[in-house]
């Protein structure tokens, strides 16, 4: 299994196969500063090809996910001029690409602030819980700003018709109204039902074998068109079949077994 860096503003712990992940700044709602995507990012990079880790869940820490940018770095740019603004927004981006592809199932664990960045976060998850009262929302017009690196992946989470709504309007709204939405696949009443649909939705993932959910993740974010697509997905489904987890999975099947993965 890989070592994972030492980190800041995050918290992170390695057990059964789980990497879990917690936003660790809780004096500012877990706002998202550039020492902090640094750090995610080498932490994705770290763990990237480890098929150990099946699964990582993102949560925040002091009851809140998180509140999005850090004004504090915001600020220490301005006196740089644009150009730090520019790399500033970007860094995030590509920390929203890096999640978005990153082989092993991304859970997202939602509760109090879930806005811009955050917001962000929870759209390139590939499974949302959340709490009923968390509090979601893209601010960035009311502040006079731009949900820059954010806007593409909320339209691809819930649709452009949606998006446009949410994001000129800046409304705020709960995770009742996220699950209606399709931004959240979970909503729960209270910590205990969250922890336990968390369980829940680890078992089911580790069910799976990590190198086929690896590949099947590929698949569905791939946007190339159908016909060179599914020629693509016919390759790697000949790969799997033949390969270790193939065997393991069929044999299993057939012995009436739990496979290895699942043990």
């Amino acid at each position: 299994m890989s070592a994972v860096p030492d980190c800041q503003t995050l918290r992170l712990e390695t057990r059964d196969g789980i990497l879990w992940i917690t936003l660790d700044r809780p004096d500012s709602r877990n706002a998202m500063s550039l020492h902090m995507v640094d750090e995610l990012r080498r932490v994705l990079a770290a763990v990237h090809e480890d098929r150990a880790i099946r699964a990582l869940v993102l949560r925040g820490s002091g009851g809140h996910f998180c509140a999005g940018g850090d004004i504090k770095d915001m600020a220490q740019a301005r006196a740089q001029g644009t150009q730090a603004y520019e790399e500033l927004n970007r860094a995030f981006g590509s920390l929203l690409e890096e999640v978005q592809h990153q082989p092993q199932v991304v859970i997202a664990v939602l509760e109090g602030a879930v806005l811009g960045g955050g917001f962000g976060l929870a759209c390139v998850s590939d499974i949302a819980l959340a709490a009923h009262d968390a509090r979601f929302g893209l601010p960035e017009t009311s502040l006079g700003l731009l949900p820059a690196q954010i806007a593409p992946f909320v339209v691809r989470r819930i649709g452009l018709t949606q998006a446009r709504r949410l994001a000129l309007t800046a409304a705020r709204f709960d995770g009742d109204e996220a699950m209606r939405l399709g931004l959240v696949h979970f909503v729960e009443r209270d910590a205990q039902g969250l922890e336990e649909r968390l369980a829940e939705v680890l078992a089911q993932v580790l069910r799976c074998a990590p190198g086929a959910n690896a590949v099947t993740k590929a698949l569905l974010l791939d946007e190339q068109p159908l016909g060179p697509l599914l020629d693509q997905a016919a390759r790697w489904f000949a790969e799997a079949v033949t390969g270790a987890e193939g065997v393991e999975g069929t044999l299993a099947f057939v012995q009436k077994r739990e496979p290895r993965w699942a043990g």
